[in-house]
């Protein structure tokens, strides 16, 4: 397989899997909740910001996903916006591991979110070189 199948596999697959955040955003607060508790985290702070901050993520997080499926249509052609995705990717996985970390999340959550958002972008500019 080449670099740029390679590199068009991996964006599909982030893609499909971040769009998938627009689904959180439709979440009734009591799953977001039951969800939150059952994940170990305590009871779901039921608060205005906090179902604003949850749903804006999960957008964000979605609207990411399809960036990932328009560029992983023609990553030549976005050459330069693949390799910012690659950075910031980088840094972001970088910048959660200190948030989670200060926020005291639990190491499961830690070693599951920020290290894979880096591995890939590490991977994207890795396969964009």
């Amino acid at each position: 397989m080449t670099h740029q199948r390679l590199l068009v596999l991996l964006l599909r697959l982030a893609g499909l899997f971040t769009v998938t955040a627009f689904l959180a955003m439709l979440l009734p607060q009591d799953w977001m909740a039951a969800t939150h508790e059952w994940l170990g985290l305590g009871v779901f702070p039921r608060a205005p910001v906090v179902d604003y901050l949850a749903r804006s993520v999960a957008a964000l997080y979605g609207f990411h996903g399809v960036l990932l499926l328009i560029i992983a249509r023609d990553p030549a052609r976005y050459r330069t916006i693949v390799r910012f995705v690659g950075w910031m990717n980088v840094v972001f996985g970088a910048m959660m591991i200190v948030v989670d970390l200060h926020a005291g999340m639990p190491l499961y959550w830690t070693v599951a979110e920020g290290p894979p958002i880096v591995a890939f972008g590490a991977i994207v500019l890795y396969l964009t070189r």
